[in-house]
């Protein structure tokens, strides 16, 4: 199945100057970026992407670290499309706590952060890079970075392979 996924490069990814080698990795195993920005969001955007349903989840302080985390610097947005794009983008990022991502995944291999650490300095897990979570997620997180006009459609040599 043929999917989109929504995906961001946070403000340390791209100050890590890690933003090249998280889109080949993406880019190397076949999927297609299809829309794709550099923007550094205020508190309002923020706030709209780290929606109150994480408060419910996370709680309030870390929703608020995480929208002060997203304002440090400009981040790359951009929207990806293969097949079960989401799974496989997911299973790339790896686990959201970075101490815990396996090796070979992009958290696991560049960033080493833990829940604890970050408890302790009150601020967000700085893990590179947001994915969405499921085809809700994407769905709304495409819709709220990106216009119909930016996603563009096109043929890949790795589509010959795989459609």
């Amino acid at each position: 199945m043929i999917e989109r996924t929504f995906v961001m490069i946070k403000p340390d990814g791209v100050k890590r100057s890690l933003v090249g080698e998280i889109l080949s990795r993406f880019e190397k195993v076949g999927l297609k970026v299809i829309g794709m920005k550099m923007t550094w969001v205020d508190e309002d955007f923020a706030k709209k992407h780290y929606t109150e349903d994480i408060t419910i989840r996370r709680g309030e302080k870390v929703r608020n670290n995480l929208v002060t985390f997203l304002k440090e610097g400009p981040v790359i947005a951009f929207v990806l499309e293969g097949i079960e794009a989401i799974e496989i983008v997911r299973k790339m990022v790896g686990e959201t706590e970075s101490k815990s991502a396996a090796p070979g995944t992009i958290r696991g291999d560049y960033s080493h952060v833990s829940f604890a650490h970050a408890d302790k300095k009150d601020m967000a897990v700085k893990n590179l890079i947001h994915a969405s979570a499921n085809q809700e997620d994407a769905k709304n997180e495409i819709a709220l970075w990106f216009s119909v006009e930016d996603l563009y459609q096109y043929k890949t040599l790795n589509e010959s392979h795989t459609l």
